[in-house]
């Protein structure tokens, strides 16, 4: 069944209804799907690279037009090569104390820091928080996935990863 660019558009903000997400959840899912997808999400943001899968929140794995592939934020900012770990290209605040943690947590109720932290990651363009992570504090930065873009396009949609645009002469 194929959904409409409205229905797609609801299920991204999260005002879809329960009943046609239950349907898109239980059901194969349709061949435009994903383009619809992208398209509405390519929309959606203030510059041209073109997304070839997002990424998480906020984060989406765009191909420049010199070839390059990146770890690219809302906002247009950077982080460099997709296969790398983007939070060691973000603002990191660590809540390493009972202080930092008892603004989140009520009294009493927090982790003693010297067995767990809190890891809060933002952007450094927009300074909006794309990740937490909850870790002891020695634990290293946590690379969460890094996709198989070409496989993804190759086995799941029948189709090849798309190559960088060709610069116009002029």
């Amino acid at each position: 069944m194929a959904y409409t660019r409205k229905q797609i558009a609801d299920l991204i903000d999260g005002k879809l209804d329960w009943n046609t997400l239950h349907q898109m959840l239980s059901n194969p899912k349709d061949p435009e799907r994903f383009d619809q997808y992208i398209s509405i999400l390519q929309e959606r943001v203030p510059w041209s690279d073109r997304i070839l899968l997002p990424y998480s929140l906020h984060l989406y794995i765009v191909q420049k037009e010199n070839g390059d592939r990146v770890i690219k934020c809302d906002c247009g900012y950077e982080f460099g090569d997709y296969r790398e770990n983007w939070k060691l290209n973000a603002l990191i605040y660590v809540r390493d104390s009972v202080e930092s943690l008892a603004e989140l947590y009520p009294k009493m109720m927090c982790a003693d820091p010297s067995w767990q932290v809190i890891r809060e990651y933002y952007c450094p363009g927009c300074k909006t928080q794309l990740e937490v992570e909850a870790v002891t504090p020695w634990y290293p930065v946590i690379h969460d996935w890094e996709p198989d873009l070409e496989g993804f396009y190759e086995e799941w949609l029948g189709r090849p990863l798309p190559e960088p645009k060709k610069a116009e002469s002029k």
